[in-house]
């Protein structure tokens, strides 16, 4: 079996793993080492550094210790795996390829929100919500919690679903490089930008390259996905003009036309005022409210996810075999 195959079997079995499995929760985690890394890494360096240069400096070597050693730690135990056993090196490049995939995990926090809340149950509602999003819960309403489900999904889906898949694709068609490790340097990179890239104290100069990075690597990815949601709408133009219309206005350079894609597609408005440790800060408004949001709403939306990433994957399979047909044979 050629390495495109393996690539090909990996690419679906890690879809299926994702879709099936998800992450069961204890389980270990290619993240969660990720995530003690940069606490560790972060805390000796706000004890060590006190200048805002020294910090800055800090945050640049913590970004590449983490990005880099995660993509060679992974092409390392992959490359050891197959060195014991050709299968066993392909099962361990699904499981870790599926883990930097997050589809399985978005639905089922969609859902758990959304259970008690169509109970009517909303107090159960908020207080399953604060567990997936930062702004204050005590006191939304129902059109609220909807609209925080629907942005907590939108947002998401480039940095957990696509933007993984993406960067696997492009391992695969690099020669050396493999199918796993960029995509789990992407991982790290938007682990680190959701653990250190704020620009609140204590955070401020070590988490700015991490922000400034993951904002970068998630570019491309991210108008990817906003060109595939306006293709698969079958109103490409209209999405496009309702994204330069409003995404612009959002501070982040890819949540915001994420999200308004997604509230083009859906004919729905998001973005507004959101209240964080009692603190109000207004967010753009994206996308035309033709219709209010609804459970349905949040379900439509993850139905476009998985769409979106299965013509992904079909597109990688192409691409992967093509790559390989168009190699010389062996002489």
């Amino acid at each position: 079996m050629t390495n495109d195959e393996q690539y090909i079997y990996i690419l679906i079995i890690a879809a299926l793993l994702d879709y099936l499995i998800g992450d069961p929760w204890g389980w270990p985690h290619p993240v969660r080492v990720m995530g003690w890394v940069i606490s560790h890494l972060s805390k000796f360096s706000l004890q060590q550094c006190q200048s805002s240069l020294t910090l800055r400096l800090a945050g640049i070597a913590l970004g590449m210790i983490v990005i880099i050693g995660s993509g060679l730690m992974g092409w390392l135990i992959i490359l050891i795996a197959k060195w014991l056993h050709p299968w066993l090196g392909i099962a361990l490049e699904s499981i870790l390829l599926a883990s930097c995939f997050a589809l399985h995990s978005l639905r089922a926090a969609a859902m758990d929100v959304l259970q008690p809340l169509i109970t009517g149950n909303l107090e159960e509602a908020r207080k399953i919500l604060s567990n997936y999003v930062g702004r204050d819960t005590e006191n939304l309403s129902e059109t609220e919690i909807l609209r925080a489900v629907l942005e907590t999904v939108t947002e998401n889906t480039t940095d957990g679903v696509m933007a993984p898949l993406f960067y696997a694709i492009i391992g695969a068609v690099i020669p050396f490089v493999g199918i796993v490790p960029l995509a789990l340097a992407y991982k790290a990179s938007s682990t680190l930008d959701s653990m250190v890239g704020y620009r609140e104290a204590p955070y401020t100069d070590i988490g700015w390259f991490s922000a400034r990075l993951e904002d970068c690597l998630t570019w491309l990815p991210c108008r990817l996905t906003v060109i595939t949601l306006a293709l698969l709408s079958a109103k490409p133009l209209d999405i496009w003009r309702i994204c330069r219309r409003d995404a612009i206005k959002d501070p982040s350079p890819n949540s915001g036309w994420s999200e308004c894609a997604y509230a083009a597609v859906l004919g729905v408005q998001m973005g507004g005022t959101n209240w964080y440790r009692g603190v109000a800060k207004h967010k753009p408004l994206l996308g035309d409210a033709i219709y209010t949001i609804a459970p349905e709403t949040i379900h439509k939306a993850l139905q476009l996810t998985r769409f979106c990433f299965l013509l992904w994957l079909g597109v990688a399979i192409f691409l992967i075999r093509n790559n390989a047909s168009g190699r010389l044979p062996p002489t």
